[in-house]
This record gives structure tokens, sequence and C-alpha cells, in this order.
């Protein structure tokens, strides 16, 4: 189905509708997660920003209690990185993405001595430990793996744990004060219906365009990490529901939320570093202007805070907590642009709100 829209101003309209940015139809933070698939979180504040933003008169609070109750699960699922996916998602969605994101680590675990021998080793201490209920910090789990003899420096630990995340061993527990902890994942986890591959495709591939579209299969592709043969054969498989476009000689899959009324008038974002908005495709051009982009993202891949305006990355923000204040700084890219102080004045008290602090533009 080829549905018609001008371009390239209503693809990001699109985005916008379809990331849950304005109209939001999601209800609880869960929801919000579910909604996207999954969220990168290696930076946790910001990513639950991320759910936040998305979720209207939300709070830091209620999102951490939702993490801390296993609703919402922090592991390594899509790609060597966090990601934020709902508890009900993660069985089928790492059932078709951890064999791809083990090939990815498959060197790192070649070079830190982590074969399968070692790892059904580690497997079965990590089940005796968390079993019952209990949850540990990594640094408690390294100290009884170095009673039992294994070496645990900082490397080879985060890897045991990324290895034991993606055979479904162990997941994140709730936070003791600001430390992360890990669970055992058949305690944690509900039991969910199984899922063929073709199935799980199937789902992955409507969850993202559902969410993330309009975008192309190399941006399905990237945030993903499956191969373009998969995501062509997953496209086939909801061909019905989805609709396209060509612009610039690339076609843009989405499923259609046209019909819903895109708000008239101006609309901010102070969207958190590394929000699915910007990292979830490969091409970022229609949103990222060349002249801010690497202010935007580094050189080594770090994704910053950004301002949005009307779908466009038009500068960067940054905060400072100081006990019950929350000061906010904006750098707009043009000089132009820094009339519109009072466009995200809205923005940052609702951020503000989320924290439970006061705001201060600073």
């Amino acid at each position: 189905m080829n549905e018609k829209l001008s371009v390239p101003g209503d693809i990001l309209n699109s985005r916008i509708l379809n990331q849950q940015l304005v109209n939001s139809t999601c209800t609880t933070p869960k929801a919000v997660v579910s909604h996207m698939g999954a969220m990168q979180a290696q930076d946790y504040a910001m990513a639950k920003w991320a759910i936040g933003v998305r979720l209207p008169a939300s709070t830091e609070a209620l999102i951490e209690k939702a993490i801390d109750e296993g609703d919402i699960i922090r592991t390594h699922i899509l790609r060597p990185t966090w990601h934020l996916v709902a508890a009900d998602d993660i069985r089928w969605m790492m059932q078709l993405t951890a064999p791809h994101v083990n090939r990815l680590a498959a060197t790192m675990y070649r070079q830190l001595e982590i074969d399968g021998a070692l790892q059904s080793k580690t497997n079965e201490i990590l089940i005796r430990l968390l079993e019952g209920g209990k949850q540990l910090t990594r640094e408690e789990i390294m100290a009884a793996l170095s009673r039992e003899n294994i070496t645990t420096n900082e490397l080879r630990s985060y890897h045991i744990m990324f290895r034991a995340e993606l055979d479904q061993i162990v997941c994140s527990g709730a936070r003791r004060g600001k430390q992360f902890t890990y669970a055992l994942f058949e305690e944690r986890i509900p039991p969910g219906k199984p899922h063929s591959r073709e199935e799980a495709l199937a789902k992955l591939v409507q969850r993202y365009f559902t969410s993330h579209g309009p975008a192309t299969v190399h941006d399905f592709a990237w945030w993903s990490g499956l191969t373009i043969t998969e995501i062509k054969q997953g496209l086939e498989l909801v061909k019905p529901i989805l609709n396209h476009i060509i612009f610039d000689k690339k076609t843009y899959y989405f499923v259609s939320r046209q019909a819903e009324k895109f708000p008239a008038g101006n609309l901010a974002y102070l969207l958190p570093a590394f929000d699915e908005f910007l990292i979830s495709y490969t091409d970022r051009s229609l949103c990222l202007d060349p002249t801010i982009a690497r202010e935007a993202i580094s050189s080594n891949g770090i994704f910053k805070p950004v301002l949005v305006m009307n779908g466009k990355i038009v500068g960067l923000w940054k905060r400072t907590i100081k006990k019950n204040t929350v000061a906010i700084q904006l750098y707009f890219s043009d000089k132009e642009l820094e009339n519109s102080y009072d466009l995200f004045a809205a923005c940052i008290e609702q951020y503000g709100k989320f924290l439970n602090l006061n705001t201060v533009i600073n």
C-alpha cells in the first residue's frame, strides 16, 4: 500500500507522532517502552527521560518504580549496548536478536577467553547465587566468581554478564541505592507464548515501523542488528499493513497514522542523549543539519541531549542538578533562534516536574 505524503516535513511529523512525542496514546512507562520496541539506555538518567517525554505528567520516580518492579528490563538485546525493553517482549526479542549480538561480540569473547565451557560454569554459579529472588550487584557477583578461581577483571566481568544476559540467565534487578543489580531471568521475566523465528521477525518489523516509521530498511537494519535478507523476509510477512513512500530514491515504510490530526503551531522538545528520535536511523539528515551534526554526535559516537523544533534539531542542552534545583543551559546552533527560549520554557518546566525539582534557565 502506498499512502501519499508530502516530504520531507511530513516524514518528520509522522515520526514525531509515531514516536509518541505528541498526542501520546501511552498511559504507563511499560506501554511506552513496549510501543517503541526497545530504547537505547546506556545513559540511565537520560533513558528515563526518554520515556518521560513520551508520557505526559510522568515522573522519574514512576519510571524508576516500573524498572525496579521488573515491568521494564535494562539489558543488552539489539546491539552490544544497553536497552530498555518491556518484560513481556524480552523472551521473543532475545530469541531473535541474541545470536547476532553474540556474533558481534565473538572476537572479544575469544580475546578474554570466554568460551562455552567457562560460560557454562559461570552460568551455573549465577543461578546458585541468585535463585530464590536474590538480587546482587556485579561487584558482589564477581567476588563470588573470584572465589571459584574465575578471573574477573573489569572488561572480563562485563562480558561474562553480557553473555549471561544473552543466554537468558540474568537480567536487571531493582536498583540498590545508586547501584544496579542482577536478578535471575527465569524468576523475574513472565513466561511468554513461544514464537517461531518468523513470528518474532514479523513482530519486530511491525513494532519498529509502527513506532519509528517512516524509515528505511537500512534504518531498521542499524536499529535491530538484523541482516538485510532477514529484514526483507520480515517486510513480506507484514506487507499487508505497511505503507511506503519514495523520497530521494529511498523507500520509507510506516504503519499509517495520518488520519490523526497533527497539531498546529511550533512544537519544541528537550530530547535526551541517545534518544530514539535521532539514534534509531542511519540517515539523520532530515532532522540534523551538517552544521550541528558534529556537536550533537561526537566522533566516538556519543549522542548528546538535543533541542528539537518542528522536527529539526536546532541546538543542544545541558543540565546541572544542585539540591532542589535543576539548571538548564540551552545552546542554539543559529543565534537567530535564541529568541526561542520562550518556546522551550514549557519543555523545561515539564522536565523539572519530571525530576520533582525547581528549574532555572541559565
